[in-house]
């Protein structure tokens, strides 16, 4: 199948210029922040011991959120991808407008940030995590959708029917592995979490974040044995890892640890 052409920017404002990959960031996170204001606001999902956000304090969140993510992005993309490189251009690190994001990074960023800005309000800070984790997939989703329109990360050569012909990958038709990832990374993790949620709202404050932990390393890698590596890094130990599967080693230990510390949410008095 030939690659859809999609034009990269999805629209422009005199000379501002929005593309795909950034209204993407930016829906995920506003998508996200709507969606964690309607699971605050829904008062069978929290036990009387343990207090939920305020909408004025999620609109704070947000802005936390945004920052780890990019802060967090950008230094797992120096330090994961290209350490050599930076340590040689220093000053290319805050170009972030010529890209560069780890996911790894933004997620790591992402959770301090959340972490951090619970404790400063007075917050459950697992509890928090939580929140952040039901909605997290819904960014995950849409960014993997906005790497496949801008032809980017594709999957490894194959002769599958719905192989594709990426613009810049060769002639080799490929698996479209950032449309795996979209539907398991994002769509799917979503609604295992939404249920979760539903049946268990956070009674048991860390194991949504544990969950979500766990199953963005177990889609991740299944979906790895799709993705074309990295050129520069290409395939690790035995000609079949790679970076993204090593990285999501760690996120799946915390996440497990995660879900066996999750205990009861304190009784109110």
């Amino acid at each position: 199948m030939p690659f859809p052409q999609f034009d990269p920017v999805a629209f422009s404002l005199g000379p501002l210029v929005v593309r795909w990959y950034a209204l993407a960031y930016i829906t995920g996170l506003v998508g996200g922040w709507y969606y964690a204001r309607r699971l605050a606001a829904d008062a069978r999902l929290w036990p009387a011991g343990l207090r939920a956000p305020t909408p004025e304090q999620l609109d704070d969140l947000l802005v936390y959120a945004a920052l780890g993510v990019v802060v967090g992005g950008r230094l797992g993309f120096v330090l994961f991808y290209h350490p050599a490189y930076y340590a040689q251009n220093p000053l290319e690190i805050l170009q972030v407008w010529k890209g560069g994001m780890a996911f790894h990074g933004g997620l790591f960023g992402a959770g301090a940030a959340v972490f951090l800005w619970a404790r400063r309000n007075g917050l459950d800070p697992f509890a928090m995590l939580d929140i952040a984790a039901a909605v997290a997939p819904l960014g995950l989703m849409l960014g993997r959708i906005a790497n496949f329109v801008n032809g980017e990360l594709w999957g490894r050569a194959t002769d599958v029917p719905w192989a594709i012909i990426f613009p810049h990958a060769g002639p080799l038709p490929r698996h479209p592995s950032q449309l795996y990832e979209a539907a398991t990374e994002g769509l799917l993790l979503l609604v295992v979490l939404a249920i979760v949620v539903r049946r268990q709202g956070f009674a048991h404050p860390g194991r949504v974040a544990g969950l979500f932990g766990i199953g963005y390393a177990v889609t991740r890698i299944v979906c790895e044995f799709f993705r074309e590596p990295d050129r520069h890094l290409g395939f690790l130990a035995g000609g079949w890892l790679t970076m993204g599967m090593v990285l999501s080693v760690p996120m799946a230990i915390a996440g497990l640890w995660l879900y066996r510390r999750a205990r009861p949410a304190p009784v109110a008095a």
